[in-house]
């Protein structure tokens, strides 16, 4: 990260002052150039020492050193549009063009100012989670921060940009007297504008509803529209979440205040589920037991909370034999419930035949 360009400005616009003074001695046609590659020169090295002291200063942070990095061209760029506006106000106010260049690189400035303040919140936002999880570790506390920290500067980000395109607008002045136009039919624009940004506004409060009510966080289980998947991203508008099979469900926050979802890890990650096996009324009940808690306890995917075999039905010959065991997150129970329903009828199909159903027929299903 880089400071504001405040400070570096005033100075870098007196040194282009001093150099266009001390460029007399040139011809009138080579001192805009001379005054320009000075001054950009002046921009790239004032650029490389600030970015330079504090990447030493930040040299402990892991993620300090690549958000540094990316603020080094939109500060250049501000730097660079200060130094050729500086040098058109000096040089060829009185040229044809004037007007159409100072406004040219005034979009320029602007649009690099907004680019480094958006850089940095970003920066500022790795550092802070940077040291949060040093202190607090990883877990649900740390997801919630990130899930806030990150929607705040998206909103700091949307408002920058808005920002900006006003700035700009503002100098023209037939935007300026449009604008007096629209003030003075106020009424009427609000009830458009009302009704054409309804829904969008509706998003956008409902995803900070979101994140900050902490109803879901960023890594959250959940189930949504019948599917299970992980809460990868929480922005202005929407969620995105990442299926088991790796497709990415992209719902709009309004969903998630208006439609009842399922959230496993709401106040844990520790989750629990079972494994429902159909077999005869001959199958090995106490083997079963004996082998699933075995299993369990050879996998470094049991958390040891959970587990238990009974019998939960018996009809028509064939009785339900359901085993509950927990693990420390969805994905865990999800391969620990695969594994002790492979190893079991494994074990069954090879020692145990007989209790097996036949699988021409279908059971009854019980009550």
């Amino acid at each position: 990260m880089l400071p504001s360009p405040t400070a570096p400005i005033e100075d870098l616009e007196s040194k282009v002052t001093d150099v266009v003074e001390a460029s007399g001695f040139l011809p009138e046609s080579l001192r805009f150039w001379a005054v320009i590659a000075v001054g950009l020169l002046l921009a790239a090295v004032l650029t490389f020492v600030l970015s330079f002291a504090f990447t030493r200063i930040f040299h402990r942070s892991q993620t300090m050193s690549s958000d540094i990095a990316a603020t080094r061209l939109p500060f250049f760029g501000a730097l660079a549009a200060i130094v050729v506006k500086s040098a058109l106000l000096a040089l060829r106010r009185d040229q044809t063009g004037y007007q159409f260049w100072q406004f040219a690189w005034l979009v320029v400035l602007v649009t690099c100012v907004t680019w480094f303040l958006i850089r940095l919140s970003k920066g500022i936002e790795n550092f802070m989670l940077e040291r949060l999880q040093k202190k607090i570790g990883t877990g649900r506390k740390l997801a919630k921060v990130e899930t806030q920290i990150g929607l705040l500067r998206r909103v700091l980000a949307a408002i920058l940009v808005v920002l900006a395109v006003a700035a700009i607008l503002l100098t023209i002045e037939q935007v300026r007297a449009l604008g007096a136009g629209i003030l003075a039919s106020a009424g009427l624009m609000s009830v458009v504008v009302g009704l054409a940004v309804q829904t969008p506004l509706s998003n956008v409060f409902a995803g900070m509803q979101v994140a900050f009510t902490d109803s879901i966080r960023v890594g959250d289980t959940i189930v949504v529209e019948g599917e299970r998947g992980s809460v990868e991203e929480i922005t202005l508008s929407y969620v995105v979440v990442l299926l088991l099979d790796g497709r990415r469900m992209i719902l709009p926050s309004t969903y998630f205040t208006t439609t009842p979802f399922e959230n496993w890890s709401r106040r844990s990650t520790e989750i629990s589920g079972n494994v429902v096996l159909e077999l005869k009324w001959n199958a090995p009940v106490d083997y079963l037991r004996k082998r699933t808690t075995e299993l369990l306890e050879s996998s470094d995917l049991w958390d040891g909370r959970s587990n238990s075999l009974v019998v939960t039905d018996a009809v028509g010959g064939l009785q339900t034999v359901t085993i509950y065991l927990s693990a420390r997150n969805a994905g865990d129970l999800w391969d620990l419930r695969n594994m002790v329903r492979e190893k079991l009828l494994a074990e069954l199909v090879a020692d145990y035949p007989e209790s097996l159903p036949d699988p021409r027929i279908q059971p009854e299903i019980g009550s």
